[in-house]
């Protein structure tokens, strides 16, 4: 494979996301910049009380049947599991992945916690997980497919810009996919795709995965349309074309919870059928309803699960800090991320009186108007260095959320939304100890590749803040300046270019220190030898932590780098070492994999999205594990297991054929 076509393989999926978020933001900008705050109010104070309970039936409904995902999976993984752990496991695996999106705490994740609790081994809770994730993408083709040959036009954009039967021709594809898996499922055990294998179930088994999904996604689509007021032409399967669409959309900008994308596009989908204040009022229920609540229920669930499984109380609150821990920072970030978006979303609203124009005139109020949209564009940014566990990600968090609250109040904002920025703040601040890596800031020398980030922050920020005083453009968010058209042209770059470099600035400040993969030679095999660490006669590679005071070797497999043991010397460069190896690998377009680790990063390697499956421990060994993404990588890595377990799991995939 060349160079570029890597590249692409690696990052094409991000750089197509980026492109669908910026269009997301300029659409969603557009169309707040004519609202009213008082017009989505009316908007969703004219929802009559028998629809909201109607969509609130629908929404149980549809946690229902996404229970039968996971009923039919476990029947498919040979393991099957009652209708209340059905319910738990896919209640809390849908509802935080549905919000949060995180590797980390994606419905896999949750899965494997609350599975192996019940005595699944990894193999089957994968099996479980593989057929969750397809099953909904077998229904996603099939009505897709419905909708584009009947109702090609109600596609968001594409239905305006693309003829009739090019849009009808894409239905072929679709159902071609989901045929040939039915038939496939008759006559084969398993394919490979894309380096995995995938193991089929039996055609009945197929045929019913195809039906679940396909009434999922039409029972999901009915909470929201049963939000809307009637609107001639927009019937219910119209509508579905465009929630698909926006569905679609989202998860192809890997956005937690499609946030931005998914609105953006069915906004222009509804556009025709009724003005914008009605479809947002039904949107903000629909996320009320299918996500922040659920997520609320599911997130006390699992906490309770988790309690439930400790006997001693003190061993519960220990325990219980270290399992929750990994859930928390995820979910935090995801919190500051839509901190960041509520910023954004204040900044299209119209300019109203305020606080600060009282104080300091209608000049300063327009900055604060124009501040909110470069703080939440910089909180989007920090949500991704928390994620990484940065620590200067967590102190600039904090300060954005102050200025955040600021803004809001200045803003003459009700007192719980400038209230709910403080409070977010002080969970971040609470969860200081979670945040252990120092980015390339503050572990490097300030050399010219650390200060150009550091000054292109603060000259963009100088800059946007002089437009901010200076003419009616500064009523706009830093974006809409640039697409406007009363700026003159030299104002537009600027503003724009500023704009970019400020957000690139901010990336390259929040990126870890510098990768550097060594070649396995008798000089670094002699290093980690000194440090500690497993120094096998050969391996592929090492890694050092950014201070080379740890370790440890690798082996390049199919699909996987395999670490060769726990990292070896210190234990805050250890910790950096394996985040490096996470780091190094995501580039390569490939899964990190720890082989018999001991207890002591457990944690850190739960982190990076790993789960622990037991290994035999040697005579005189503690207990080991190989940490791994069993969903993906359980099936390759699975000779390393001890043959007890081996002979079991092709027990497993031999048994699964039948179920």
């Amino acid at each position: 494979m060349s160079p570029r076509l890597a590249w692409l393989r690696r990052n094409g999926p991000a750089v197509f996301g980026v492109l669908l978020l910026i269009g997301a933001i300029y659409v969603v900008q557009r169309e707040f910049r004519t609202l009213s705050v008082a017009d989505i109010r009316q908007a969703m104070a004219a929802i009559p009380p028998i629809t909201l309970w109607k969509a609130a039936g629908w929404t149980v409904l549809a946690y229902l049947v996404l229970a039968v995902y996971d009923k039919l999976g476990s029947l498919y993984a040979g393991r099957p599991v009652s209708w209340p752990k059905s319910f738990l496991a896919s209640f809390c695996g849908y509802s935080l992945a549905h919000n949060l999106g995180f590797a980390a705490v994606s419905g896999a994740a949750v899965r494997y916690r609350l599975y192996s609790a019940w005595g699944l081994t990894p193999l089957e809770i994968a099996k479980v997980v593989g057929f969750t994730s397809l099953t909904f993408g077998l229904g996603g083709m099939a009505l897709g497919g419905l909708v584009l040959v009947l109702e090609p036009e109600v596609v968001p954009w594409l239905g305006s810009h693309m003829p009739r039967w090019a849009l009808q021709a894409i239905a072929v594809p679709l159902w071609l996919i989901v045929g040939t898996y039915v038939v496939l499922s008759r006559f084969k055990q398993h394919i490979r795709l894309f380096g995995h294998q995938l193991d089929l179930p039996g055609p009945r088994m197929a045929l019913m995965q195809t039906a679940l999904a396909t009434v999922d996604v039409a029972v999901t689509a009915a909470i929201f349309y049963t939000l809307l007021p009637a609107a001639e032409g927009l019937t219910f399967l119209r509508f579905v074309g465009i929630y698909l669409a926006a569905y679609a959309a989202g998860i192809a900008a890997h956005v937690p919870g499609g946030l931005g994308v998914f609105d953006g596009a069915i906004l222009i989908g509804l556009q025709p059928y009724m003005p914008a204040p009605e479809v947002i009022g039904a949107l903000l229920v629909f996320r009320l309803y299918y996500y922040i609540i659920p997520l609320f229920i599911s997130g006390t669930l699992f906490v309770g699960f988790e309690f439930g499984q400790r006997r001693a109380v003190l061993d519960r609150v220990t325990a219980l800090g270290r399992g929750s821990e990994t859930l928390e920072v995820p979910a935090i970030a995801s919190l500051v991320a839509l901190a960041g978006a509520l910023l954004i979303f204040l900044g299209a609203l119209p300019t109203k009186g305020t606080i600060i124009e009282e104080w300091a005139g209608h000049a300063a109020a327009l900055a604060s108007h124009f501040a909110a949209s470069v703080v939440g564009s910089l909180l989007l940014v920090m949500a991704y260095g928390l994620l990484r566990r940065l620590t200067i990600a967590w102190g600039f968090t904090l300060f954005l959320l102050a200025n955040g609250a600021a803004i809001a109040w200045v803003r003459g904002e009700a007192w719980w939304l400038w209230g709910a920025f403080l409070l977010l703040g002080v969970l971040v601040a609470s969860l200081r100890a979670a945040f252990y890596r120092d980015s390339r800031l503050v572990r490097e020398p300030l050399s010219s590749e650390a200060l150009v980030p550091l000054m292109a922050v603060a000259a963009c920020g100088i800059t946007l803040a002089l437009v901010a005083y200076g003419g009616r453009v500064s009523e706009a968010s830093w974006w809409g300046v640039v697409f406007s058209e009363l700026a003159p042209d030299s104002l537009r770059f600027t503003v724009g270019l500023t704009g970019v470099l400020l957000l690139v600035g901010m990336v390259r400040l929040l990126r870890p220190a510098r990768l550097q993969p060594l070649p396995w030679d008798a000089a670094i095999r002699a290093r980690l030898t000194a440090l500690g660490a497993l120094a096998p006669s050969e391996a592929d590679g090492a890694i050092l932590g950014e201070n080379e005071r740890a370790g440890f070797a690798f082996l390049r497999r199919e699909g996987v780098w395999l670490a060769l043991g726990d990292p070896g010397g210190e234990r805050r460069d250890a910790i950096s070492a394996i985040w490096r190896f996470r780091d190094m690998c995501e580039r390569a377009g490939v899964d990190p994999a720890f082989w018999r680790v001991g207890r002591e990063y457990l944690r850190v390697y739960a982190d990076i999205g790993l789960h622990a499956v037991p290994l035999q421990p040697r005579e005189g060994e503690a207990a080991c594990y190989l940490a791994l993404r069993a969903e993906r990588d359980l099936e390759s890595l699975r000779p390393l297991l001890p043959p007890e377990m081996r002979r079991a799991t092709e027990a497993e995939l031999a048994r699964s054929r039948a179920a």
